[in-house]
């Protein structure tokens, strides 16, 4: 039997992060692989100087 794939669901998980990268620069925002490396980054970021803002 072969393997079966929720496409839905990876469809929308892929265009989440692509969404979230409107804006970016070149591959950032419409690889899917590039885009997602950038963004987690983008977000650790952000995680992080929330808490330095604050002091």
């Amino acid at each position: 039997m072969p393997r079966s794939v929720n496409s839905v669901a990876s469809r929308a998980r892929r265009k989440k992060v692509l969404k979230q990268t409107k804006g970016y620069w070149g591959a950032r925002k419409n690889v899917h692989t590039i885009a997602k490396n950038v963004l987690e980054k983008g977000l650790t970021y952000a995680y992080r100087d929330r808490k330095q803002k604050s002091t």
